[in-house]
C-alpha cells in the first residue's frame, strides 16, 4: 500500500516539507485553478510537479494520483458544449500520461462534490471535525433554499424537527449553514448564491438516476479506450454522502452501483476509488466485503471513518478518528493487503495500491491553523501513523506465518 497525501497546491497550509516529515511516499493533487471542461496543459501539469520539491531541494515527492480531473456538469447533463468538454478531457488525459501520471480519480456527483452542514464540529475531547446533520440539512433545503417539494424528501419527524430548528436560527446561523453546504459545490471558491444553486438543481429535473447512469456510461465509452492505450487507470469516487440530496440523482452509493459500473464496461482502465468514509456512512455497505469482492477493480483507496448518529440510510454522521467509527479498519486494510498479494503473484504491475489518510480531525496545532476543511496536518498525520501501524503489523513475517 503506497502512502499518499492530498495536497491542494500553493494555497495549502501543509507544505512539501511537512509532507516529507510525515513520511508520505507520493502526492494526490489536482489543478483546481483550471475551470472544469478546460484542458490541463503539459506546462500546467509540470508546473505542479515542479512544486513538489523540498527546501533545501534535496528531496522531491512524486505526483502519483490525480484527484480529481473534474467531469463537467455539461458532460453529466449532456448539455451545452459537453462533446467539446469530452475532447478536452481526453487531451488532458494525454497530457497527464505524457507527464507520467497514470491514476485518475473522478466523480459523477451532480452539482455537489460533497456535503456537510458543519465544517468545524467540536467533539467532547476538544477536537474538531466535519459533520452532517440531517435535521440541519432539511432546515436548509426546506426553509432557506426553499426547494419545491423538499419537505416530501424527508421523514415527517425530520421535517417537523427541521421547522423547529429553523425557527430558532438567527440570520447569522442561517448564512453560516448555507455557506457550509455551498462549500461542497464545484467551483465554490468563486462563490455561489442560493439562486445559482437553484438554477443548477433545475437542470436535473429531467435527469433521473437511470439517465445520469447512461450519461456516465457514454462518458466512459469515450475515455476508456484512450485510457487503455495510455495505461491510465480511471477510478470513480462514490457519492458523499451516499444517499439522495436536494432531489438530485445518485448513482455511486452502493456496492451494487460499482458492480454495475465495472461490469457494464469491463475494462482494466475502468475502476473504483474505494472511499471508506463516503461508503461507510451507509449501514448496508460492507467495506471489507466490497474490497474482497471488487478488489480487482480498486485503483485508489481513501481510508477514513465515520460515526453514524442515528439509524437509517439518510442519517446524521460525523467524521471519526481513523480507528474509531463504523468501519473495521483492521479488517479493511487486511483485505487490501490480500488483494495486493494476489496481484503481485499474478504479475500485475499495479500490485501496490495507493491510499491516503482521508480527512482528519483538527487536533493540537491544527486548531489554530485553519487549513482546508477536513485536511489538517496533525490530524491526518495521526491517522496515517495509525494506518501505518496496522499495515506494518499485518505485513510482518510472523503474521504471515500465523496465517499459513
Amino acid at each position: 500500500m503506497k502512502q499518499t497525501w492530498r495536497w491542494f497546491g500553493p494555497p495549502d497550509k501543509v507544505s512539501v516539507n511537512d509532507m516529507l516529515q510525515a513520511g508520505v511516499e507520493g502526492v494526490v493533487t489536482a489543478l483546481h485553478h483550471i475551470p472544469n471542461g478546460d484542458v490541463w496543459t503539459v506546462d500546467e501539469i509540470k508546473r505542479r510537479q515542479d512544486l513538489l520539491v523540498a527546501s533545501p531541494p534535496a528531496i522531491r515527492l512524486t505526483w502519483d494520483v490525480v484527484e480529481s480531473l473534474p467531469v463537467s456538469e455539461e458532460i453529466k447533463q449532456q448539455s451545452g458544449d459537453w462533446r467539446t468538454h469530452i475532447q478536452n478531457y481526453k487531451q488532458s488525459m494525454r497530457n497527464l500520461a505524457a507527464c507520467g501520471l497514470k491514476v485518475i480519480c473522478y466523480n459523477f456527483m451532480p452539482v455537489l462534490d460533497w456535503t456537510r452542514t458543519d465544517l468545524s464540529h467540536t467533539l467532547p475531547n476538544g477536537a474538531k471535525c466535519m459533520r452532517f446533520d440531517i435535521v440541519d440539512f432539511a432546515a436548509f433545503d426546506i426553509h432557506i433554499l426553499g426547494r419545491s417539494g423538499a419537505k416530501n424528501d424527508f421523514t415527517p419527524l425530520v421535517a417537523e424537527e427541521a421547522t423547529k430548528r429553523f425557527s430558532a436560527m438567527d440570520d447569522a446561523h442561517q448564512r453560516k449553514l448555507a455557506e457550509n453546504i455551498v462549500c461542497g459545490l464545484p467551483g465554490a471558491e468563486q462563490g455561489y448564491t442560493l439562486e445559482n444553486l437553484k438554477d443548477q438543481l433545475t437542470r436535473y429535473d429531467t435527469i433521473p438516476d437511470f439517465v445520469l447512469r447512461r450519461h456516465q456510461i457514454d462518458f466512459l465509452a469515450e475515455v476508456l479506450p484512450l485510457a487503455e492505450q495510455l495505461g491510465i487507470r480511471m477510478c470513480c469516487h462514490p457519492d458523499d454522502p451516499p444517499f439522495p440530496l436536494l432531489g438530485l440523482p445518485r448513482i455511486m452509493s452502493t456496492e451494487e452501483d460499482f458492480r454495475l459500473l465495472t461490469q457494464t464496461l469491463d475494462s482494466p482502465a475502468n475502476g473504483i476509488t474505494l472511499c471508506a468514509g463516503s461508503l461507510g456512512v451507509r449501514p448496508d455497505n460492507d467495506l471489507t466485503g466490497m474490497m474482497e469482492r471488487l478488489g480487482d477493480k480498486v485503483h485508489f483507496i481513501h481510508l477514513r471513518n465515520v460515526t453514524r448518529e442515528c439509524d437509517g440510510i439518510e442519517a446524521s454522521f460525523h467524521e471519526a478518528a481513523h480507528l474509531e467509527g463504523a468501519t473495521d479498519m483492521v479488517a479493511l486494510v487486511n483485505a487490501v493487503l490480500v488483494e495486493e498479494a494476489r496481484r503481485k503473484e499474478s504479475g500485475r504491475a499495479d500490485h501496490s495500491i495507493p491510499f491516503r489518510p482521508d480527512h482528519g480531525q483538527d487536533i493540537l496545532s491544527d486548531l489554530e491553523t485553519r487549513s482546508q476543511p477536513g485536511y489538517p496536518a496533525v490530524g491526518r498525520l495521526k491517522g496515517l501513523a495509525e494506518l501505518r501501524g496496522i499495515i506494518t503489523t499485518l505485513s510482518h513475517p510472523s503474521m504471515r506465518a500465523t496465517k499459513h
